[in-house]
Order: structure tokens, then C-alpha cells, then sequence
């Protein structure tokens, strides 16, 4: 289940939203010609901010919605809509997503840089599996490269013939008390460890570990780091000590080349510009809204 997937259930167990349920009914499910012609441009404007988020180190596609409905919101003539059921701030953010979730396949499969926590994940199962991403999968694994991307299609049909005439369902799950799928989520998220190894201990380490993901949630820690470096770490490490045995142990070899030095450099320019009280007061609000 993860470190972070047990504290968020813990989580939601103490929020209100948690303890109430949704007593609205479903309207329709097709979009209108309306609905079309006001959702085009916030589509067109979500799929290039997601594209290019999507291709940033960190959190890009995750931001990426985020930063579509501040956008939208921004250029909307009654932002007031937003939070009521503004079609912009759904299809906008949506489009955004996608575009986002795509486009983290670009530098993971031609460098081999996950730009995200699930990329990361994805490059250590290639490496299990002796897959080493970077520009050469194209023709040394052609097969995982092209079946990606037949994944990617068939899996856009299959969840739009699957979710269309079962939304309903899926909503009228929103209905269960969160009292009663609170201990069935942790009953099923047991049998699923246990079953792995068949061993208790497992299921002792993924509750001690939920609860202390859940004491860094409740100080604010963030969870993508914290997999990116826990799944990224060794092979840092690795690069590391083969850069220093070709320079002969010399640190100089990071600054005296210039890609090296250039991505140092705008490494730093990030660090210094997040820090800053301007940009991180406005990402907070960007979040609140």
C-alpha cells in the first residue's frame, strides 16, 4: 500500500468530507453542442500547459492541472462560476492532466529521467527487468516502446466505454459511508500484502510505516520527493561514483563541462526562485483556489 497510501487514509479518516456522503443526483452524461463550444479553448490552453509540464522534473503533471484552472480562472469573465460547476474548470484542468501524463513519457524513455514519482516507478521495474531506458529503447526495445503507446489508446477507449454507462455506479459509491469503506479499504489492502509473500510480517511493516507516512503528512511533508530519491538514490549513487572514477576523483568535472555546469546552474535558479516569498505565496493561493 505504500507509506503515504496508508497516512492517506488515515487522513481522510479524520476530514469531515470523510464523514458525510453525496446526496445529489446525476445528470446527464454527454456533453452538449454548448457545452462543446465553451469547453474548446480551455481543452486547447489545458493540452499545451499540460504538455509542457508534463515534461518538467518533480511534479509537472501534477501540477499541470493546477495551474489550468488558475489559468482559466484568470481569463474567465464570472470567476465566481468556478467552484459551482464551471464546465471551463473541468475540461481545462482534465485536458491538462492527460496532455500531462503523456508527455512524462518523453524524457523517461529518451533519457531516462522519470520527470515524476510514478515514472520513477516505472524505471525501476525496467530495471528489475534489465531494461535500461534512455535514446536507444527505441531500437533495442521496440516492442515496450510501441506497446506503450498502443497502451495509452487502448486504455483512453476502454476507460471511456467502460465509465460511460457505469458512472453511475461509480458515483452512487461516493454514497457509502467513509465509517465502512475505511476498514474495507485496510482489509483488502492486508489480504493484497499478505499474498505476496505469505508472511505477517509485511502486513506489521506496512502499518508502522502508514502510520509514520501519516506523521510526515501531518507536517507537511511531500511524498514525491521522498519516492523519487528512495527509488532514484541508487542509481544516483552509481552515476556518481562512475563520473568520479573517470575524472579520478575530481568534483571539478561537474562545472567543467557544460551541460553539466548548465543544468547545476539552472538547478540552483529553481531553488533560489521556489524559496522566494512572492512565488511561494502565490503557489499556496494558485493550490487554495
Amino acid at each position: 500500500m505504500g507509506i503515504f497510501g496508508c497516512a492517506e487514509v488515515l487522513r481522510n479518516l479524520e476530514a469531515p468530507a470523510a464523514r458525510s456522503v453525496v446526496q445529489g443526483k446525476i445528470g446527464r452524461v454527454l456533453p452538449t453542442a454548448a457545452d462543446l463550444r465553451q469547453s474548446f479553448l480551455p481543452i486547447v490552453r489545458g493540452t499545451g500547459v499540460g504538455s509542457l509540464l508534463g515534461l518538467l522534473p518533480g511534479n509537472g503533471a501534477v501540477l499541470a492541472p493546477f495551474a489550468t484552472y488558475a489559468l482559466e480562472k484568470r481569463l474567465a469573465a464570472d470567476p465566481s462560476r468556478f467552484g459551482e460547476g464551471a464546465i471551463e474548470g473541468v475540461a481545462g484542468p482534465e485536458a491538462a492532466n492527460n496532455a500531462g501524463a503523456q508527455t512524462a513519457f518523453i524524457p523517461l524513455l529518451t533519457l531516462g529521467i522519470p520527470p515524476n514519482a510514478v515514472m520513477a516507478l516505472m524505471v525501476g521495474a525496467m530495471t528489475i527487468h534489465g531494461i535500461v531506458p534512455g535514446p536507444e529503447i527505441l531500437t533495442k526495445q521496440p516492442k515496450l516502446f510501441w506497446g506503450m503507446i498502443a497502451s495509452m489508446w487502448l486504455g483512453n477507449l476502454m476507460l471511456l466505454v467502460i465509465n460511460l454507462p457505469l458512472i453511475g455506479l461509480w458515483v452512487r459509491l461516493l454514497k457509502v459511508p467513509y465509517r465502512l469503506m475505511f476498514p474495507a479499504i485496510v482489509l483488502f489492502c492486508c489480504i493484497g500484502i499478505y499474498s505476496v509473500n505469505n508472511n505477517p510480517l509485511d502486513v506489521y511493516l506496512t502499518a508502522a510505516f502508514g502510520l509514520f507516512g501519516y506523521t510526515l503528512i501531518k507536517f507537511d511533508f511531500e511524498p514525491a520527493p521522498l519516492l523519487l530519491g528512495f527509488v532514484l538514490g541508487r542509481l544516483l549513487e552509481e552515476k556518481l561514483r562512475q563520473s568520479l572514477a573517470i575524472s579520478q576523483g575530481s568534483f571539478a568535472t561537474f562545472i567543467e563541462h557544460p551541460i553539466a555546469a548548465t543544468l547545476l546552474v539552472l538547478t540552483l535558479v529553481l531553488m533560489v526562485i521556489v524559496l522566494l516569498p512572492a512565488i511561494r505565496k502565490g503557489r499556496d493561493k494558485a493550490f487554495a483556489d
